[in-house]
């Protein structure tokens, strides 16, 4: 299968197999839309190069090329790694209207997008690390499966 055709297919399983995937604290960020705190993902403050893959079912969201520090606690991006990658959606939670990033693919919880980043794209993709994978470059591909809990 080519990485065109997997980010085509859709992933779908039950909060079961989901929770024997995922560690608790990925399964509340990715399947039940949690945020972790601010300064504590694993990904805040990484300057690794690679791609940063959906936690859940491993398909490419974000290159490193396009991480910037935006001073907030969580790992931030200009743009996706395509545009049909992520979904946006309105997201009126907690008294506040934000847009909500899910992968397209699985449909897993990954942040929300603002209008305060740089250019070129003035986009903030503020993500929670607990629902990424960094495949750094040179590291063979990884998939969510094998990734383990943590």
């Amino acid at each position: 299968m080519t990485q065109e055709s997997a980010k085509r297919q859709k992933v779908s399983k039950t909060d079961e197999e989901w929770k024997q995937q995922l560690s608790p604290e990925q399964f509340q960020v990715a399947r039940k839309a949690g945020t972790e705190p601010a300064f504590t993902g694993k990904y805040w403050k990484t300057k690794d190069a690679g791609t940063y893959a959906c936690v859940c079912c491993g398909q490419p969201l974000f290159n490193s090329e396009s991480k910037f520090d935006s001073g907030t606690g969580w790992p931030s991006f200009t743009h996706p790694v395509e545009r049909e990658s992520v979904i946006e959606d309105s997201d009126r939670t907690h008294g506040m209207i934000r847009t909500e990033v899910r992968c397209s693919s699985c449909n897993a919880h990954l942040g929300h997008v603002f209008d305060d980043g740089p250019a070129p794209t003035g986009k903030r993709y503020c993500m929670n690390s607990a629902s990424l994978n960094l495949n750094r470059s040179g590291e063979a591909e990884k998939t969510a499966d094998s990734s383990g809990k943590k």
